[in-house]
C-alpha cells in the first residue's frame, strides 16, 4: 500500500513525491524537476505548455543541509519582501514571511545566502562593468561628485549637534532647507502603461527634486566655506585667524562691501585669496614706481638708494621746518591780514566780522555789498507788507552772488526763509 502512495515520472519513472510538476493541459502528466528543466516531452505533451507546482513550495532550495530549513515558499516571500520593504527593514520583512521567522533569521539568512553565498557571488561582480557616467553635466549632474561625495562632519560636541540638530554621521539637520522636498519624488512610480505625458510629468518631478537638492547643498557649503556654523555657536575662529592676518584699509573694507554679491560663487578662501593678490599688486605697484623714481634720479644701485632717501629726509624736513615758522608769522600779523584787499575801500568799517568774510571770499566791495544788501532788505520788507515791488539789483550782481548773499543774510536772520 506504501508503494501505492507514491508518484513517479512520466519520462525518467524517478520518483517525484516530494516535488514535481504537473502540466496543466495534459492528464497524468507529471515530471520531475531535472526532465522539467530539460525540456522533455512525451506523447502529446509539450514543453511550453502551462505548468502548476505540486507540493505547496515545502521543499528547500538549498538543500537539506542548508541552515534553518527555509522551503521555497519562504524564499519567494523573502524575495517579495526584499523588493517591497528595501534592504535592512526586517522587521517588516519577517512579518511578511510568517510568524515563524524573526527579523535577526531574516537578516542572517538573506546575507548568508543571496550577498556572500554563491547566488551573490554570480550575480553581484567586484567591477561594476559598462558602468553609467553623467556626461551632460558632470560639474553638477545628479552623478557627480559635487552631490554624490559625502563632506567631513563638523567639529562640534555633542550639546551643540543636538543644539543645531545636527545628525554627524549623515551630515544632515533634523530640519533641512525646502523640508517637504522629497515629496514631489515620494509618490512616483514607473508604470509600463504610463503614456508620454505622465512620463514627462515624471521627469519634471524628479528635476525638481535634483534642483532642490542642489541648493539644498549649495547652501550647506556656503555655511562650510565662511564658518557660519561656528560664527553661530559664537566661537568666532575666523576672528582669531585675521587678527594674525595684516591690517585691511579702509579702502578694501568698501571694496569688499562693494564685491558683496560675488560671495555666492565664489568660497570664503577664494575670495581672500583675491584680496590678498591684490594688495601684493598694489605694494608691488607701489615698489615699481619707486624704481623708476630712483632712476628718474640717476640711482642705479640699491646701496644709492638709502642715500637717496636720507637726503631727501633732510630736504623735507627743512622745507616743512620753514612752512612751520611762516605760519606762525602770519598768525602774529593778526586777522587784518586776511582783509588786506578791501580793506582800504569804502564801508569797510561798516562790516560786520562775517561780513568782511563774505566780501573777501566773493571779491566784493564793502560798498557793493552794502548797497545789495539795502536793496535786498527793502524788497523783504515791501513784499511783507503787501505792497508789490520790482527787484532793482544792480547789473554787476550774477545768479551765484545774489545767491550767496541770500543765503548769508537769511542765516544772519534779516530776512526770512521764505524771502530767500
Amino acid at each position: 500500500m506504501a508503494e501505492l502512495g507514491k508518484k513517479y515520472c512520466v519520462y525518467c519513472l524517478a520518483e517525484v513525491s516530494p516535488l514535481r510538476f504537473r502540466c496543466t493541459e495534459c492528464q497524468d502528466i507529471e515530471l520531475c524537476p531535472e526532465c522539467f528543466s530539460a525540456g522533455a516531452e512525451i506523447g502529446h505533451h509539450r514543453r511550453y505548455h502551462g505548468y502548476q507546482l505540486v507540493d505547496g513550495g515545502r521543499f528547500t532550495l538549498w538543500g537539506p543541509e542548508a541552515e534553518g530549513g527555509w522551503t521555497s515558499r519562504e524564499e519567494q516571500l523573502l524575495l517579495d519582501a526584499i523588493e517591497q520593504f528595501g534592504f535592512g527593514n526586517w522587521e517588516d520583512m519577517a512579518a511578511h514571511v510568517g510568524a515563524s521567522r524573526t527579523p535577526q533569521e531574516v537578516m542572517e539568512h538573506y546575507v548568508s545566502m543571496y550577498i556572500h553565498g554563491n547566488l551573490g557571488k554570480a550575480c553581484i561582480p567586484d567591477t561594476i562593468p559598462n558602468r553609467v557616467t553623467d556626461h551632460t553635466c558632470p560639474s553638477g549632474g545628479p552623478l557627480s561628485p559635487s552631490l554624490t561625495t559625502p563632506l567631513p562632519p563638523l567639529d562640534i560636541s555633542v550639546a551643540e549637534q543636538q543644539q543645531l540638530g545636527y545628525m554627524p554621521l549623515r551630515d544632515d539637520y533634523e530640519i533641512e532647507y525646502d523640508q517637504d522636498a522629497e515629496t514631489l519624488i515620494s509618490g512616483l512610480s514607473v508604470n509600463y502603461d504610463d503614456d508620454d505625458v505622465e512620463i514627462e510629468l515624471k521627469r519634471a518631478h524628479v528635476d525638481m527634486y535634483v534642483r532642490k537638492l542642489k541648493e539644498r547643498q549649495r547652501r550647506k557649503n556656503i555655511a562650510r566655506d565662511y564658518n557660519l556654523v561656528p560664527a553661530f555657536l559664537g566661537k568666532d575662529r575666523k576672528e582669531k585667524e585675521k587678527t594674525l592676518k595684516r591690517k585691511i584699509t579702509k579702502e578694501e573694507k568698501e571694496l569688499r562691501l562693494k564685491l558683496r554679491p560675488l560671495y555666492q560663487f565664489m568660497s570664503c578662501k577664494e575670495f581672500d585669496d583675491l584680496f590678498e593678490n591684490m594688495h601684493k599688486e598694489k605694494m608691488l605697484r607701489a615698489k615699481i614706481r619707486e624704481l623708476q623714481r630712483y632712476r628718474r634720479n640717476g640711482i642705479t644701485k640699491m646701496e644709492e638708494s638709502a642715500e637717496y632717501e636720507a637726503a631727501r629726509h633732510k630736504r623735507e624736513k627743512r622745507k616743512e621746518n620753514k612752512n612751520l615758522a611762516g605760519s606762525k608769522r602770519g598768525k602774529e600779523d593778526g586777522k587784518d591780514g586776511e582783509f588786506s584787499a578791501i580793506e582800504n575801500l569804502p564801508g569797510f568799517e561798516l562790516l560786520s566780522d562775517r561780513e568782511k568774510v563774505l566780501c573777501s571770499s566773493l571779491n566784493l566791495s564793502p560798498a557793493r555789498y552794502v548797497t545789495v544788501k539795502t536793496i535786498i532788505i527793502k524788497d523783504h520788507l515791501q513784499k511783507r507788507q503787501g505792497i508789490p515791488s520790482k527787484s532793482r539789483l544792480p547789473s554787476y550782481l550774477d545768479k551765484v552772488l545774489k545767491k550767496r548773499i541770500l543765503n548769508f543774510l537769511t542765516e544772519s536772520g534779516w530776512i526770512s526763509r521764505d524771502a530767500s
